[in-house]
Formats: structure tokens, sequence, C-alpha cells
């Protein structure tokens, strides 16, 4: 496929009312431009080719290495930032598809059907289109004959111009030799002083070029986003598309309407996703799994036959067969192996709990490591930070730490070891060996006289 791609993002997107730049807001949790970009590179072009302008260093933090870019000093109409890839397509003979950097709906199947369209017909253009019953607002599609003779805007259009129902989606194809040519016959002799890319159509049209248009059928796709309210009706289209692809891949969404999952979240055969569920980021959940409501996982891998209630992961790994919640809170860098149990109001941050560990209620782990078959009685904490550091607390397998203890780390509890409730250990425990920590008990009768 010889294409180039060209993403127009210079603008400063002012309708947003937002201190960052339009392109990086994000539609269910990727930004716009990356969203755009990962479609795009599913047509494995050339080179996608960013052209920006406002903030452009917050962009280029969001794109990375995704994508080169030119810059459009200022803002001087769509033409105008196209002409800016003048220099750096000069010795490019082959397809160049412009698109704008607000237009997260678009699909990789549409924009791979517009080119195949594109070149099967060797026009000069292919313009993107769509059929609206309403039309107010967008650009004209006038043909003869069944090619584009005109792009005419709303505000330029004659009463029976704007009967016409095929608008502009902006989005083209042009061969690039052709673009350019075009382009430097352009003028700025218009209301706003600006160099519009509409205005190719017309001088090719002039000079006989064949220029066409492709009808798009779900015109939702080529929304464009330009405010907070656009920007949510986008991540709902977007939210509703993935949880259909969860579903036809075999997952189960009791309420998909309900149900917040992320583009990049990946989800096992015959799991059951709740409604309240929140899944983010680079999340991947295994098969036959059970996430009950108001449950948020980010950034976090899941092993099958997993049931999470109503709890917060965090860039952690949960191994099969584990129990989880309710009101439980996994922390960064937090490993949970084979049938660990976590209950109500347990955080553990860095640490990691062997096959069959229990902690089933009011207990916080932090840079811990605790052994197979150990379980942790209600309200034990490890003390992990002096007000500087922070330290580890290692305990061994087959061990009993009794309720309300607090391990004072660096410590090490042996294997086979048993701490009594209440106790505050500061000191190594041998293994096989009971340790109890506690002030001598004082009764004294009658005090209360």
């Amino acid at each position: 496929m010889k294409l180039k791609t060209l993403i127009l993002a210079a603008g400063k997107g002012t309708r947003m009312k937002s201190e960052l730049p339009k392109v990086i807001h994000k539609v269910n949790g990727v930004p716009m431009i990356s969203k755009i970009i990962s479609v795009l590179n599913g047509l494995e072009p050339e080179e996608n080719i960013l052209i920006l302008g406002h903030k452009k260093e917050e962009v280029l933090k969001v794109v990375g290495e995704e994508a080169d870019y030119v810059v459009q000093t200022e803002q001087l109409g769509t033409g105008h930032a196209v002409i800016q890839a003048k220099e750096k397509l000069a010795d490019y003979d082959g397809d160049v598809m412009v698109l704008c950097g607000d237009t997260p709906l678009l699909r990789e199947e549409t924009l791979r059907d517009l080119y195949n369209f594109h070149k099967e017909s060797g026009a000069a253009t292919t313009i993107l289109t769509s059929i609206y019953e309403n039309p107010f607002g967008y650009g004209r599609i006038v043909k003869e004959d069944g090619l584009v003779k005109a792009i005419v805007e709303e505000k330029e259009a004659t009463p029976e111009i704007k009967k016409i129902k095929e608008v502009n989606a902006g989005v083209y194809c042009f061969n690039s030799r052709e673009l350019f040519n075009a382009l430097a016959k352009i003028n700025n002799n218009n209301e706003k002083g600006e160099y519009y890319l509409t205005d190719v159509i017309g001088i090719q049209v002039g000079e006989g070029k064949k220029v066409q248009s492709f009808v798009l059928e779900d015109n939702m796709e080529i929304l464009g986003v330009n405010s907070k309210v656009e920007l949510a009706q986008a991540s709902e289209v977007l939210r509703g598309r993935k949880n259909l692809e969860l579903m036809e891949n075999g997952a189960i969404l009791i309420d998909p309407k309900a149900t917040y999952v992320e583009e990049s979240v990946k989800v096992g055969k015959d799991t059951v996703i709740y409604p309240g569920a929140v899944l983010q980021g680079d999340t991947v959940i295994g098969k036959n799994c059970e996430i009950l409501g108001t449950t948020r996982i980010i950034d976090s891998v899941l092993g099958n036959n997993i049931r999470i209630e109503s709890s917060v992961i965090e860039e952690s790994q949960i191994d099969d067969y584990v129990t989880m919640g309710p009101f439980a809170h996994l922390r960064p860098k937090t490993h949970l192996k084979e049938k660990v149990h976590i209950g109500n109001f347990v955080e553990v941050k860095k640490s990691t709990l062997e096959k069959g560990v229990k902690a089933g209620h009011l207990t916080y782990l932090g840079d811990a490591q605790v052994g197979e078959d150990t379980n942790i009685g209600a309200g034990t904490i490890t003390c992990n930070y002096d007000g500087k550091n922070k330290f580890k607390t290692v305990i061994g397998k087959n061990s009993f730490i009794g309720s309300d203890s607090m391990l004072v780390a660096p410590v090490n509890i042996g294997e086979n070891s048993l701490v009594g409730a209440g106790s505050v250990i500061t000191k190594d425990v041998p293994e096989n060996s009971l340790a109890v920590s506690r002030s001598k008990q004082i009764i004294k009768n009658d005090w209360r006289k």
C-alpha cells in the first residue's frame, strides 16, 4: 500500500474550554490523537505525519514516536496546514490520506474501503461523505453524472443546494502530486482570510480532473469532537463498540450500558462483568471470572476463575482462583498467587502473597512477602515506614498471625510460627515458634467505686 497520512492537529480547540490541546483529550480512556493513529496503523501506511501547532510539545508527549510531524506556526486554514507538509512529501509519488485529529470514531474498515475505492477508480481525489437528513452546517457535495463538481459551505449555499443531503466528512484521499499542484493555486480571498483545503476540489474540477465521493453509511463515524459534550458522546459510542466486541468474543456483560471498559482492556470467555465495573488501561482478565459491581481495575493482569467484589486493583497481578473483597484495595506491584483470599477492608501494597494465603479483614500488608497457606488475622499491620525509609516484612509458610498484631519491619517471621493476638513484633521470630508481646493484664476489683 503506497499511502501516507496527514493528521490535522494544530488547532487551539477553543470550544473545548480547556488548557489541554483538544486532540489529547481522552475518549474511552485513549487520547483522541492516539486512537486515530492506532486506526491508521491498521492500514499499514508508509508514514503518519502530524500537523501540529498549539501546544505541540504536549501532543508530542502523548504520541511519542508513533508519528512524524511538521509545525503550522500560524493557523491559517486547512489548506495552509497541509502545505506545511510539502517539503516532507517532496519526493513522494503516492497517495495521501488527509483527516482531522478530532474524529476518533472513524473505523479502520471505513478508511480501508475509502482508500481501495480511491485506488480502483483512478481519481485524482476521493472525498469521504455521508448522508444527513438534516445537513445544516455541513458542506454540501454537489455532483454531476456521479462525480463531484463542488463542495459548497452552508453560508454560501443556495436554497436548492441546501436541499442536498450528502455532506463532506472531512477525510480525503489525494494523489500527492495532484494535491500540491492544486494547493499552489488556492488563495485566501474569503471572510476569514484562510486557505481552505476544500478549494483544491474546485481547482481540480476546473482542470478536468476526476473527483469522486465515497459515501459512508454510519454518519456517527464522522463526529468531530469540538466540545466536552461531544467528547462524552464519542466516548459513549466507543464504549458501546468495546462492550459489543467483548460480548461477541465470549464475555458476559450483565448491563453493557452500565459497564465501563476502556479501549485496550482484554477479557476472556465466560467472564461475567456486573454493572458498575470500571476496567481501565492495559488490564487483562482471564476466563470464568466474576467482576462484581463498583470494582475498578487499572493496568492489571488477572488469571482465570477469579472473583472480585467491590474492590480497587492498581498495577497488580492476580493468579487463578483468587477471591477478593468486598472493599479491598491492591496498590501497585502486588502479586496474589493461586487461591489467595483477600477480604473486607484489606489493603496490600508492593507485596507478594504466595499460594493459599488468607487475609480476611481489616489488614494492611505493605512491602511484605507472605509464604504459602499463612493466615493473617484481622487488624494486622506490617509497619513498613519509619518516617523516612520503607522496610520489608517476610512471613514464612504455614504461619498464623493473630489479630491486631503489629509487625515492625524489617522483621522475619519463620515458617510454622504463631504470633499471639495483640502482639507488637520487633525482632525476628524463628520457625516453629510462638511469639507473644503484650503488657501484663492488671485487674483491680471494685475500681469503679
